[in-house]
């Protein structure tokens, strides 16, 4: 499996130079704030899959932007585990009238919208998501960008795993 990221449209290679500008000048947590800053949710994390845990590693909170940092949870309670089994992106703008989550899992997220990170080896390592305990709509157009910046998160938060 490759562990390259996808093929952006050409129309998202500005936004992905910038992301890797911001990524590699100022860090992951202003990168995230950068990816956030496209999206109505609050919320903007890199989440690492842990077992029967999803672990929050970088989180960027629009409304208390020194936080740095979120809390776990367990694996059932969140849309990332769905992400990370169905090893697709997922997009959902209202889970009380989603029919593909509703009553699936049971969290205060009401909109999610994630992408798989894979490791170097090619293994489902977590996710990148948006999320925001209301209703939100996302921006699809972004997901070549957000599929992107994973692979380039990984990287730099994980050098030594990916060389």
């Amino acid at each position: 499996m490759s562990t390259f990221p996808p093929t952006p449209d050409s129309s998202m290679l500005r936004e992905i130079d910038e992301f890797s500008t911001v990524l590699h000048q100022q860090g992951a947590h202003a990168a995230l704030k950068y990816l956030n800053g496209r999206t109505p949710h609050r919320y903007t994390g890199v989440f690492r899959f842990d077992g029967d845990k999803l672990r929050n590693e970088v989180l960027y909170d629009r409304y208390e932007p020194n936080v740095q940092q979120g809390e776990d949870a367990p694996m059932e309670a969140t849309y990332c585990s769905l992400v990370g089994r169905q090893q697709a992106p997922l997009e959902i703008n209202d889970a009380a009238t989603d029919s593909r989550v509703k009553g699936l899992i049971d969290t205060p997220v009401v909109s999610y919208c994630g992408v798989l990170i894979r490791d170097a080896q090619g293994t489902a390592f977590g996710t990148l998501c948006h999320y925001d305990m209301q209703r939100c709509q996302e921006r699809t157009t972004d997901l070549p960008l957000l599929e992107t910046a994973a692979t380039l998160l990984h990287k730099y938060l994980y050098p030594v795993a990916t060389n």
